[in-house]
């Protein structure tokens, strides 16, 4: 099902990209667009994940230079009967987090410093297990690829206006080139609403079961979300396509940030693992104190991982 589900999602994108090569250039762009998409399928199958990684400044750890946090991954990994995935940091002070890579053998997870230094390790683990939800349902070679392409398809559409405008009957005009600008992201935008919801339910669902405690998560989102707001990310800022692929929506929402705004209302997602708490005889949700110092490097372990 997910071979399936990335075919159709190519499909959509490059019937996209087809598409505003044709109001470039008629047949002859649709064609050229199509070459270029086929080449950005394959690039982006083999090297988005380095793309991504390389734009947020990511650098890899191992367990020499955060112990603490790749035992962690580790042993959250085998609990979802997962390949060790490669661990990075992002000095970044939103916290923050992603995955990504083209299948579980291949896969990266990343975090930011400030999700590090404002997290309980209870709370870390529950970010770190929905991340390797995503791994695990293969999520990240969907994500990786529509982050591409959306970027790719806003930036020929941006080029179709600069230009597209100027060539008479071969081009779309000024209104079709406005039109396009506007349109193809939005387009770019729904394919990725297809299945952004379902998946980050269905990652939430099997994050709290990888950790074991589905409160643990629900207390990280609660405080990502409202750091979200408060904390830019600047990098996310300067190329929104890829704000999907974080586990809560890193822009500010102003402007063309909110055509990019994927995510499930946080709350919902709280209130479905609450549910899942109750059900599984979790309790009321406990509120862990911030940890100001960071417990992934240095200072007493706590959790069943300590």
């Amino acid at each position: 099902m997910n071979y399936f589900r990335t075919a159709i999602l190519l499909a959509g994108l490059t019937g996209l990209f087809m598409g505003v090569g044709y109001l470039i250039g008629g047949a002859s762009g649709a064609t050229i667009a199509l070459v270029v998409a086929a080449a950005t399928n394959l690039f982006a199958y083999w090297n988005s994940d380095r793309m991504v990684l390389s734009m947020y400044g990511a650098h890899e750890v191992d367990t020499g230079t955060a112990p603490d946090l790749h035992r962690l991954v580790a042993e959250l990994a085998a609990r979802a009967s997962l390949p060790m995935p490669r661990v990075f940091i992002m000095d970044n002070p939103q916290p923050n987090a992603f995955a990504t890579g083209r299948n579980p053998e291949n896969a990266a997870v990343a975090v930011t410093t400030g999700l590090m230094q404002s997290l309980s390790r209870e709370e870390l683990a529950g970010v770190i297990a929905h991340e390797l939800a995503h791994i695990k349902h293969h999520d990240t070679l969907l994500m990786t690829i529509t982050a591409t392409f959306a970027g790719a398809i806003s930036m020929l559409a941006q080029f179709g206006m600069f230009f597209g405008g100027n060539r008479g009957n071969n081009g779309p005009g000024i209104i079709g080139s406005l039109a396009m600008m506007i349109l193809a992201p939005f387009g770019a935008m729904l394919v990725q609403m297809a299945i952004s919801r379902t998946r980050e339910y269905a990652a939430d669902e099997m994050g709290a079961r990888i950790c074991g405690q589905p409160i643990w998560l629900a207390s990280a989102l609660a405080k990502i979300d409202n750091a979200a707001h408060q904390v830019p990310n600047m990098e996310a800022e300067r190329a929104p396509a890829t704000a999907h692929m974080f586990i809560i929506n890193p822009l500010s929402g102003r402007g063309m940030d909110n055509l990019f705004a994927t995510h499930p209302s946080t709350e919902n997602r709280i209130a479905a693992l609450q549910r899942l708490a109750g059900q599984s005889g979790g309790g009321p949700a406990p509120r862990p104190e911030p940890n100001p110092r960071s417990p992934w490097n240095r200072g007493p372990r706590s959790g069943p991982w300590g």
